[in-house]
C-alpha cells in the first residue's frame, strides 16, 4: 500500500471556497523578544483580536497569527518556550472572537513551535518558510525540518493541522539550491507532505512575479498561494493562477506592515478580490 494518501484540496477544506483571502495579524513584540516592553498578555490579546475583527468585518476568509514584532528573528532552536506559549493564548482568543479559520507562523521557520501553537489554540494550519531543502536567510543558514516536524505533529495527533510551505522564500539567498529549478523545489515540498505551496517576492510587501507563480504551479498538484505583495492592482492576475493569497501590508494604514489594519483599504481590496474570484 502506498505511503501517500489522497488529500482534500486544502484551501477548499479550510475556507470552504477555492479562491481565499487570508489576512496576517502581525503581533507586537512578545515576551522574550528584544523589543518586548513588558505589556501584559491581555493587552497583546486585545490588539490581536481588534486586528482580526477588522479583517473579519471586511470579508476576509481566514487569518494568520505571526510574531513579526519579534525582530530580529531567531532560529528555531534559539526560541524560548515563552514565544509558543504567548502565541497559543493569543491565537486561541483570535479564533474564538473572530470566527474565522486561523493559521500560525512562528518566525523564523519554527515549524515545531507552530504545530504546538496550532494544537493548543485550535488553529487549522501552519505556514513554514522553509519546509524542504535549505537556504541562507537573514538569520543564517536555515534547513527545512519537515521530517522532524511531521513526526512531532504525529505525536500530537495533529494530522488535521495542514502545512502551507513557501517555495523560494523571501528574505534570503538560494544559491545553495541553484541547481534545482523552482518547479522541482515545489515538487520537493509536495513530496515532503505539504498541503499547499506559497510564492513570494524578495521581501515583505514585495510581490511574487507571475513567472515564478506559474513555475511553482507547474511543479505541483497542490494548491498554490501568493504570500506577499498582493494589492488591488494585481489580485486579478494572481487569482488567474493562485488558489489563495496572503495579504497584510497593503491592508494596513499607509500600506505599512506595522500599522493597524485600515478598514477602508480592506474594503477597496475586497471589492477587487471578489470581482476576480
Amino acid at each position: 500500500m502506498s505511503v501517500f494518501r489522497t488529500k482534500a484540496h486544502a484551501i477548499e477544506a479550510i475556507f470552504a471556497r477555492r479562491k481565499a483571502v487570508i489576512g496576517v495579524i502581525h503581533l507586537p513584540a512578545l515576551p522574550g523578544a528584544p523589543a518586548y516592553d513588558g505589556a501584559c498578555l491581555d493587552e497583546l490579546v486585545e490588539i490581536a483580536v481588534a486586528e482580526g475583527a477588522r479583517y473579519a468585518a471586511g470579508g476576509l476568509d481566514g487569518l494568520i497569527v505571526e510574531n513579526h514584532g519579534d525582530i530580529p528573528f531567531a532560529k528555531p532552536d534559539e526560541l524560548g518556550p515563552e514565544t509558543a506559549a504567548s502565541m497559543a493564548v493569543i491565537a486561541r482568543a483570535v479564533r474564538l472572537a473572530c470566527g474565522l479559520p486561523v493559521g500560525i507562523n512562528v518566525l523564523a521557520n519554527a515549524a515545531i513551535h507552530a504545530f504546538a501553537v496550532a494544537k493548543a489554540s485550535g488553529a487549522a494550519f501552519i505556514r513554514v518558510n522553509q519546509w524542504a531543502n535549505g537556504y541562507v536567510a537573514n538569520e543564517g543558514f536555515i534547513e527545512g525540518k519537515a521530517g522532524l516536524a511531521m513526526r512531532y505533529r504525529a505525536s500530537l495527533h495533529g494530522r488535521d493541522i495542514r502545512v502551507f510551505a513557501d517555495v523560494h522564500v523571501k528574505h534570503g539567498a538560494h544559491a545553495i539550491v541553484a541547481d534545482r529549478s523552482i518547479p522541482e523545489m515545489a515538487r520537493d515540498a509536495e513530496f515532503f507532505d505539504a498541503d499547499a505551496v506559497i510564492a513570494t517576492g524578495q521581501r515583505t510587501g514585495d510581490s511574487a512575479t507571475m513567472e515564478e507563480l506559474s513555475a511553482i504551479a507547474a511543479g505541483t498538484s497542490l494548491p498554490v498561494m501568493v504570500g506577499s505583495g498582493v494589492t488591488p492592482g494585481n489580485i486579478g492576475d494572481l487569482f488567474s493562477v493562485a488558489d489563495a493569497v496572503i495579504i497584510a501590508s497593503w491592508l494596513k494604514q499607509d500600506g505599512v506592515w506595522w500599522n493597524p489594519v485600515d478598514p477602508d483599504r480592506v474594503a477597496t481590496f475586497m471589492r477587487e478580490a471578489d470581482r476576480a474570484r
